[in-house]
């Protein structure tokens, strides 16, 4: 029987990509999907590059909804955060990474497989593939990314290293 399927949002892409740790994704997953927004939203901007990329990572597959319409129901997210909700409705994820606060009470109430971009770090420690989080959580700060302090502590504590 196959695993259910890990479904991405835009903004842990483009955070890992922005790192130099996408492949933890597929180092943690095997292959994930992105709805047709996402994958809009992250060629969006540096294309050529991101096009490379989204060409190079075969592991990240572009899927289409079975029925768009649904994804009105989440009129005020963006596309690519209805897109990701709707799609893990039509396939039943095993999780859903996301980052966005509005989106991710959607993903809560419909109880839904939750983690965001630190989450992902934090895994990806707990399973061998880094050595420690805060030097990446940094490194996002860094380009730009927004966490939320309390997520910062939270993730920093969760690693056993709040004092490092």
């Amino acid at each position: 029987m196959p695993s259910l399927p890990v479904i991405s949002n835009n903004t842990p892409l483009s955070a890992l990509w922005s790192i130099g740790q996408l492949n933890l994704l597929r180092d943690l997953f095997g292959t994930v999907l992105i709805p047709s927004a996402v994958a809009r939203e992250f060629l969006a901007a540096e294309t050529a590059v991101r096009t490379r990329v989204l060409t190079e990572a075969t592991w990240l597959i572009e899927t289409p909804l079975v029925n768009p319409a649904v994804r009105s129901a989440y009129a005020d997210l963006d596309d690519g955060e209805a897109e990701v909700l709707t799609l893990a409705m039509e396939q039943p994820p095993r999780l859903v990474i996301i980052d966005e606060r509005r989106a991710r009470a959607y993903a809560k109430r419909l109880q839904l497989p939750l983690t965001g971009t630190a989450g992902i770090l934090l895994l990806a420690k707990r399973k061998g593939l880094l050595e420690t989080v805060k030097p990446h959580l940094n490194a996002l700060l860094a380009n730009g990314f927004y966490l939320h302090p309390m997520v910062v502590a939270q993730t920093l504590t969760l690693a056993n290293e709040a004092d490092a």
